[in-house]
């Protein structure tokens, strides 16, 4: 098995985490929706979880999964024939920044159709957290490398917000799962605006087809659309039918009249690229959303780190997190 990325913390030492079990249910998650309060604790590039406090624990954070999560119905006896997964994987770690501008709204990528996994979904930008990687690093090399932004040194704050179980297929019914992440999602907040970023913003485009900003009120709207929900929640009825968005089209960007409907498009039961936000993502914006109407966030412990030429607060006090993160260019990361 390669080095294991996510460990639990289920019988006095760490453990891999088994790709063919639910990180939730392992850590006592039970019928209920969730989320779950989890302690963890990340150590070059590694997750260790844990539903008690330990020495080390760095954070007190939700963890969530879909309630079509493949691994929990899979936990659940009688085991269907054929549903044996690989016993010599362990679950990868990947990180999410939630980007926040000066003037509170919030940026979200589409994936290109040609991706493997999760074409077209809307998503914050993230992907894989490398081996010895710090999570706010590895998650600002994923900002820069697909959206070309690069933060300025002192002109961001940041905090965890959760933490997110995610397979693909994210269905049984669309068949086995292949891929199984624990997702950690990173709240950073710009003293730019949303101009500002905008006008700097440069999409990769083999990973980003377009992207748009969210406001609190469609944030909210999108969030209350909880796939796997029997009844759906009520929205607001001054939602605008559309929201303008920005898709790159034959190397050039151009604007993009998104229907508000694609928005609110939950997970298909069967499988199929259809455009939409994904369940993580509507997790992860309900989280900022508290964020904004609390932001006096609560996260117990401050670790800092200083090394050779960077200096950062892992972990905020009560109170919006301020970062020293200097780094000479992040295109050697």
């Amino acid at each position: 098995m390669a080095a294991a990325r996510v460990l639990l913390l289920l019988s006095g030492r760490p453990e891999p985490a088994s790709f063919a079990r639910s990180v939730c249910g392992l850590l006592g998650a039970g019928p209920a929706l969730g989320p779950w309060p989890t302690h963890c604790s990340l150590q070059r590039g590694r997750l260790v979880l844990s539903s008690r406090p330990f020495p080390g624990a760095s954070a007190r954070l939700p963890l969530q999964r879909p309630p079509f999560c493949p691994f929990a119905a899979l936990d659940q006896p009688p085991r269907v024939p054929g549903s044996e997964l690989p016993a010599d994987r362990g679950v990868d770690l990947g990180v999410a920044i939630i980007l926040q501008s000066s003037d509170q709204t919030v940026l979200l990528t589409r994936r290109t159709r040609t991706l493997t996994v999760s074409p077209n979904l809307w998503v914050p930008p993230g992907g894989h957290v490398e081996l010895d990687e710090e999570l706010l690093e590895g998650g600002l090399r994923e900002l820069w490398e697909e959206s070309g932004l690069q933060l300025p040194q002192g002109q961001f704050s940041w905090a965890p917000l959760g933490l997110w179980e995610s397979a693909y297929p994210p269905r049984l019914s669309w068949g086995l799962p292949k891929y199984h992440h624990i997702v950690l999602y990173l709240l950073v907040i710009s003293q730019e605006t949303q101009q500002q970023l905008q006008a700097r913003i440069q999409p990769n485009p083999s990973e980003v087809s377009a992207l748009m900003w969210l406001g609190p009120d469609v944030a909210a709207a999108v969030a209350a659309t909880e796939d796997g929900t029997e009844t759906p929640r009520l929205l607001p009825q001054d939602l605008p039918p559309s929201i303008l968005a920005v898709e790159l089209k034959d190397g050039r960007a151009q604007p993009l009249v998104l229907p508000m409907s694609t928005l609110l498009q939950t997970t298909p039961a069967t499988a199929e690229d259809k455009e939409r936000v994904s369940t993580g993502t509507k997790f992860a914006l309900g989280l900022w959303l508290q964020h904004l109407g609390n932001p006096h966030v609560k996260v117990k412990l401050t670790w800092t780190q200083q090394r050779k030429n960077r200096t950062r607060t892992l972990f905020p006090k009560p109170g919006i997190c301020k970062v020293k993160y200097i780094i000479p260019s992040l295109a050697h990361l």
